[in-house]
């Protein structure tokens, strides 16, 4: 079929991605350009479509639905490298005349195309709308709130460090967290109405990227190792040492996205990882992920998840907390880097969130440049690392026990050390890790976990040592 050597050197001179595949999805030709874009060197043809385009193609179902009804019609999609990092595209695709059950995709690289259209709908957005004037008088009102905020919680800390009671102590820390959690809302409101409103300015400043990250892990490592987490960060080679950005900004993305990892993870692991896949010139496009093993999303919630004012459901505002704006003004943050944000998930086998960004660099470090996309290496779960995950919540697997014993000797310590907070992170951990239980377990967790509620010792103590000779016999 591909004998013709003057159509396949015309394909490999094309401007778009260009690649044939079988009703089953097997890629049997790409051109020199789909190599280059998604960083494959000879192996391509031992790749499916629908690992190229999954949310065109279904890996799913075989063979492939191909809808003759979509032929021809533009699909502003992504495609995944080799690495699974995504860039944006328009592709196309069609079959083969002459060739049954062979089909084509024609797709362009659209990523810097969307990067320059952002930069020119900035440089033309308007300031003047109804919408900014009431935003500008939330600005003001959360503004008036911080002073009494700043009060209570300056009066508190003088408190602390007079009082000797521990039950006072233990009421005079709630209320500096209460303040503290004030604070955030707040702060968030505050970043909501300046970007609605079109008065979020990004400001330019070189700074050590290393040093930031570790700024940020040092923000979170605490509180993860308090729910027993794993926490890994890993930063290319490849990333400059040092960027000009806003580092308040960009930190604060991250700082979204890890609290709501540590919030919605209570068994297994939090992963960050930073990689550098474009630069043009004195610009480089730096690709972020943010990966957890806790709750997960559905798929149909998660279009809800950068709206404002929004969470999946109502129970999450219950139970974690929160106002819905992190994740929405994350967003706006990265589209004002040039960039966009994503996320995969399913229930139970956690979220990964991926941004990208687009920084300057110093001209020392600019010097180098690599036009177009850099190769690297991404870390990728192996099999057994998700099988050992899943297992984790099939009660009664020695994955499921370890993790249970481990939860339950921090519940227990949490208890005698009267820290109710963290006992009733560890007692959401034990509910989910006894979710397949027996009938009688679980009623035994529903009691323990309404003692815990009620910050009540001794009915805690007493439904603790039920539920330990239920769920967790000796050995």
């Amino acid at each position: 079929m591909f004998q013709n050597e003057v159509l396949i050197q015309s394909m490999d001179l094309a401007m778009e991605m260009i690649i044939f595949f079988r009703e089953n999805g097997q890629i049997i030709y790409a051109n020199h350009l789909a190599y280059q874009l998604l960083e494959y060197q000879d192996d391509l043809t031992r790749e499916n479509i629908s690992n190229i385009y999954p949310k065109v193609f279904d890996s799913t179902v075989f063979p492939l639905q191909i809808k003759e009804t979509e032929f021809g019609i533009v699909h502003e999609t992504l495609a995944y490298r080799k690495n699974h990092t995504c860039f944006d595209v328009n592709m196309k695709y069609m079959s083969v005349k002459g060739h049954d059950g062979v089909y084509m995709t024609m797709a362009l690289d659209a990523s810097k195309q969307n990067y320059f259209e952002k930069r020119v709908t900035a440089l033309d957005a308007e300031a003047d709308s109804a919408q900014k004037i009431k935003t500008q008088f939330v600005a003001n009102v959360t503004h008036e709130l911080r002073t009494p905020v700043n009060g209570i919680l300056g009066n508190v800390r003088e408190l602390e460090k007079i009082e000797n009671d521990s039950k006072k102590l233990n009421l005079l820390h709630l209320m500096e967290r209460s303040c503290s959690d004030m604070h955030s809302i707040i702060n968030g409101i505050l970043d909501f109405s300046k970007l609605e409103a079109g008065k979020m300015e990004l400001e330019k400043k070189e700074f050590v990227f290393r040093d930031m990250m570790e700024y940020i892990k040092s923000n979170h490592i605490n509180k993860i190792a308090e729910k027993g987490l794993q926490f890994f960060m890993t930063i290319s080679k490849d990333v400059p040492e040092t960027i000009i950005g806003d580092e308040l900004r960009i930190g604060q993305i991250l700082n979204n996205l890890l609290s709501n990892a540590v919030k919605f993870t209570a068994i297994g692991k939090i992963t960050v990882e930073v990689v550098k896949t474009a630069q043009l010139k004195n610009r480089v496009e730096l690709f972020f992920m943010v990966i957890d093993t806790g709750i997960g999303i559905a798929a149909g919630d998660q279009d809800k998840l950068f709206k404002s004012f929004s969470q999946v459901e109502a129970s999450t505002t219950r139970k974690y907390g929160g106002t819905g704006l992190g994740l929405n003004i994350s967003k706006q943050l990265v589209e004002m880097m040039d960039g966009n944000i994503h996320v995969e998930s399913e229930p139970n086998k956690g979220t990964m969130f991926s941004f990208h960004i687009w920084v300057d660099i110093p001209g020392a470090e600019a010097d180098n440049e690599t036009d177009g996309p850099i190769s690297y290496e991404v870390k990728v779960p192996s099999i057994s690392e998700m099988q050992n995950q899943e297992n984790c919540y099939q009660y009664g697997t020695d994955e499921n026990q370890d993790e249970l014993r481990k939860k339950a000797s921090r519940l227990i310590l949490s208890v005698e050390m009267e820290n109710w907070e963290k006992a009733e992170q560890f007692m959401d951990a034990i509910k989910q890790l006894s979710q397949n239980a027996p009938q009688e377990i679980r009623s035994a967790v529903l009691r323990l976990k309404m003692a815990v509620q009620k910050a009540d010792y001794d009915k805690t103590q007493d439904a603790y040592q039920k539920f330990c000779e239920l769920a967790l016999p000796e050995e």
